[in-house]
């Protein structure tokens, strides 16, 4: 086992609590790339995309679509972000696999995914950032699932 068994609460503990901040910091980004469209923050970034497609900066319609599409995508980013929060609350609460489970099976579903996309568009940064997101978020997910298991199972009925 990685861990000593007394040592399993403060570690469990502190998994979820890291899982807690990865789903807020989606929550964070979310909001950031639907509000943050226009400021320079967000600038670096929308013109490694544009010369991506572009090999240069985009013209002015093709920068503002851009906006709007980062616009949706973090909408979409906060709404999950707050699934996450949700599937961690029940796994923390109820010590739940399953919880863990399901948010390691849509990690790997997004990931390979994401990253061929990303490639395809010659998105390198893609690359980095899903890789990092991997090694966060995969890990303890992991960990949480095996220690949440039970460690029983009933095969059918067991008669009296």
């Amino acid at each position: 086992m990685l861990f000593s068994s007394s040592a399993h609460p403060a570690v469990r503990r502190a998994l979820v609590r890291w899982l807690q901040a990865a789903a807020l910091m989606h929550l964070l980004i979310g909001l950031g790339l639907t509000w943050a469209g226009h400021s320079p923050l967000l600038g670096n970034y929308q013109l490694s995309i544009e010369q991506a497609f572009w090999g240069q900066a985009a013209p002015a319609p093709a920068r503002e679509q851009q906006v709007w599409w980062l616009a949706l995508f973090g909408a979409t980013l906060q709404s999950y972000s707050l699934y996450m929060l949700g599937l961690i609350q029940l796994g923390d609460r109820l010590r739940s696999h399953n919880a863990w489970a399901w948010l390691a099976f849509g990690i790997v579903l997004w990931a390979p995914q994401d990253m061929l996309v990303s490639l395809q568009a010659g998105m390198w940064s893609h690359l980095v950032i899903d890789s990092m997101a991997l090694l966060a978020l995969l890990p303890p997910l992991l960990w949480l699932y095996r220690h949440d298991r039970p460690t029983t199972t009933l095969k059918g009925l067991e008669r009296g």
